[in-house]
């Protein structure tokens, strides 16, 4: 029963996740080349479709809590479904707007941030604790494999059809992931017998993970890596359009570069970190994203092409053994109650610092130009493996399960 759950929760976020990877490519790309957005609008949407960690993570992990994940994930899925349609059928009519496309990335992220949290919440239900690392690994190589095929398909798409026609495979992907949930066994929400506030329940896990000498230090590390992560999301289309002047096609084979990155480091990630040790598999990852980070932008023409993907690879690479070993980590640490309270808190802070980048590394790409931006944020990525290497984990090989935070008021 547990496998045939876990198959099924599987291949419902593998659906969804291809779609979104053709969705990627074809969203900015309506922007850019139907409505000729700036850098600064290009900031704009990426912000928007981060916005929502930012204003609901640490209440999303309350919220997950208390109301049933089949039916909330599928309600999810249908309001994501029904915003991307929003977009061609306005087309259609002649009425798309750049304030449209924030206004759908908004939407959508606010789904995106109550569906994640609900979503890893749900895995350690129905995976064993010593399958959890093999199952993260799998779900990132999946979504790494929907980033390699997803954007190359999306760029033949928009080369073949146009850019909002596109966003129909989006919408459908949604459509049948809530389909597939759908089939998933219920749960029944059990309050408990003394209710306790909101904010008493988002303190107690805000508390958890600042204390935590392990989840804390690595979500300031994601921090860093994902305000990074929100400058390349909103530049990667702008340059490769604008300054590099990529055909659809090529901008999907370019991006596509990052899915190949995270499926080769998702392969690797348990192998590498019983190899190293999980502790010290951070701090190498870490160093690795920085050389990946800088190499991007570099180099005119073709070299330019070949600098983008090298660096996208690796970046994405070690970006997902990051990922991959600290929500393991997460997953197994944390007490099952305040599980979804600590993904939420991670999230908040650490992804919430995505539409951050966003914003600021359009409104830098207008008088700086996207490369040299893109460079000034890779550059950035040095903060990650000094964060590692100012605590205790440099001085580990493995990430200790007991690890506990000191409680409130006690000595350091």
């Amino acid at each position: 029963m547990k496998l045939t759950a876990f198959w099924r929760w599987w291949v419902a976020g593998t659906t969804s996740h291809l779609g979104s990877a053709v969705g990627g490519v074809a969203l900015p790309l309506t922007a850019l080349t139907v409505l000729d957005a700036s850098a600064f609008e290009m900031g704009l949407i990426t912000a928007a479709g981060y916005l929502a960690y930012l204003l609901i993570s640490l209440p999303s992990g309350v919220i997950v809590r208390r109301l049933p994940l089949r039916g909330m994930q599928v309600a999810l899925d249908l309001i994501r479904a029904l915003a991307i349609a929003s977009v061609p059928l306005t087309w259609w009519f002649d009425a798309l707007t750049v304030a449209q496309l924030i206004a759908v990335a908004l939407v959508v992220s606010f789904a995106d941030v109550l569906f994640d949290v609900a979503n890893q919440t749900f895995l350690p239900e129905i995976v064993p604790p010593a399958q959890l690392q093999a199952r993260n690994s799998l779900n990132s190589g999946t979504h790494a494999a929907t980033q390699l095929g997803g954007p190359s398909l999306g760029g033949l798409a928009v080369q073949l059809v146009g850019a909002v026609p596109t966003l129909f495979v989006d919408a459908v992907s949604y459509l049948v992931s809530a389909v597939l949930l759908r089939t998933l066994p219920a749960r029944r929400v059990q309050p408990p017998a003394d209710r306790p506030s909101m904010v008493t329940m988002i303190r107690e896990g805000w508390h958890y993970v600042l204390r935590h000498p392990i989840i804390g230090p690595a979500m300031w590390d994601a921090t860093v890596t994902n305000f990074v992560c929100g400058a390349m999301l909103a530049l990667f289309p702008f340059y490769l359009v604008r300054e590099l002047h990529a055909s659809p096609v090529m901008v999907g084979l370019l991006l596509a570069a990052d899915g190949l990155g995270t499926l080769i480091g998702a392969a690797l990630t348990t192998r590498f970190t019983d190899r190293v040790g999980t502790a010290r598999g951070l701090i190498v990852a870490a160093f690795v994203g920085v050389a990946g980070a800088l190499v991007i932008p570099l180099g005119t023409g073709v070299a330019a092409y070949l600098a983008f993907a090298a660096g996208n690879l690796v970046f994405a690479g070690s970006t997902v053994v990051l990922s991959v070993t600290t929500r393991t980590y997460r997953m197994l640490a944390s007490p099952p109650d305040l599980l979804s309270r600590v993904i939420a808190t991670v999230k908040f802070v650490s992804w919430g610092a995505i539409p951050i980048g966003g914003l600021l590394a359009g409104a830098l790409a207008g008088p700086l130009g996207a490369r040299t931006t893109l460079l000034i944020f890779g550059a950035l990525t040095v903060l990650s493996p000094i964060i590692y290497l100012s605590t205790p984990i440099r001085r580990m090989r493995d990430l200790p399960l007991d690890a506990a935070p000191q409680p409130a008021g006690a000595r350091v």
